[in-house]
């Protein structure tokens, strides 16, 4: 969402500074070009306005935040069709009102006006959420019961540093990701059409809690969470629906080596060798050990039995991460910090 907001503000930003310029040059001279002007204006104006709907819709359609990186064909088509569609009608009242002096100056002064405050505030509110804060709705229920389907919160961006754009590292952290934070991550493959946990997850954003730091061996057996060769008994967060229902260990897995089933894990092929599709069998109670790759961390749902995760399709690499929970702030019932 940051991204495109940022795009859109840049895309007005242009506008703005043209029309700023075409207008002391006199440049907009005949009906055509305020036409054109007018109506590149009125297509721009609904393309983003679209886009941004279109994008939230199609992510509360899915349950899922749709990340900048990814364009959905629900989301470009309909926002084409609307830029089209406004443009001409744009063009037309341009083109209509053109004729006289008055009326050019009329739509390049409105269109200049209206683009500078888009401009302003669009890029704004980008820096706010790419840098500082960004408001999340959880998907699933793969954080129960500490989080709930339909649950609004705030992710905090900067307590672990502000992002360096397109660079992949963080720079002024305030403090570390520290073992048991909640944390919201872009989904760590740059495959667009791998499939994990039976679909394809590129894009999505996904909130878990941190259980392996870099240099951690992680290791689950019959169901029961060790790290670094110790059970973790005190974690009164954790969820088993399934009770002591435990399920047997895959056979595929016993036919890798160690260092064959670390590598699988480390590269975000473990679930695709071990032909995992749902209810996600297998390494929910028998996984590893593995060792979390350094920049890298190992994440869970609190609903161990309900949840994908890093047991599945590996590690989350720094560069994935977008922030800390912070506090939840919808329902008015639920409102809390998140711990």
């Amino acid at each position: 969402m940051e991204t495109r907001l940022f795009i859109i503000g840049l895309a007005m930003g242009a506008f703005a500074w043209l029309s700023r310029q075409w207008s002391r040059s006199g440049a907009v001279d005949t009906p055509l070009k305020a036409g054109l002007w007018h109506g590149f204006f009125c297509a721009l104006s609904a393309f983003s306005t679209v886009w941004i709907v279109m994008m939230s819709w199609d992510s509360r359609s899915r349950f899922i935040a749709v990340a900048a990186q990814a364009v959905s064909t629900t989301e470009l088509y309909p926002s084409l069709a609307a830029g089209a569609i406004f443009g001409v009608i744009g063009f037309w009242k341009g083109y209509g009102r053109g004729r006289e002096l008055s009326g050019r100056r009329y739509f390049l002064n409105e269109d200049l006006e209206w683009a500078d405050t888009v401009f302003s505030a669009v890029l704004l509110a980008a820096v706010l959420m790419y840098f500082v804060v960004q408001a999340f709705k959880i998907p699933s229920g793969s954080m129960r019961d500490t989080l709930r389907e339909g649950d609004h919160l705030f992710v905090n961006k900067f307590i672990y540093g502000l992002r360096v754009p397109l660079a992949g590292r963080r720079v002024l952290s305030l403090r570390p990701v520290r073992r048991k934070d909640i944390v919201v991550f872009r989904f760590p493959v740059d495959d667009l059409h791998a499939l994990h946990c039976g679909s394809i997850q590129y894009g999505k954003d996904f909130i878990k809690r941190v259980i392996g730091l870099p240099g951690d061996t992680i290791q689950v057996s019959n169901g029961r969470l060790f790290v670094n060769g110790q059970e973790q008994i005190d974690e009164p967060y954790a969820l088993y629906a399934d009770g002591r229902a435990r399920e047997a260990e895959a056979v595929n897995a016993k036919l890798m080596t160690p260092q064959q089933y670390q590598q699988r894990w480390q590269e975000h092929s473990l679930d695709t060798a071990l032909e995992i599709s749902p209810p996600y069998s297998g390494p929910r109670d028998y996984f590893g050990p593995v060792t979390v790759p350094s920049h890298s961390y190992f994440v869970m749902g609190d609903n161990r039995d309900r949840s994908c995760d890093s047991r599945y399709w590996g590690p989350v690499e720094e560069r994935f991460l977008k922030g800390r929970a912070w506090f939840l702030y919808w329902p008015p019932s639920r409102m809390k910090a998140v711990e």
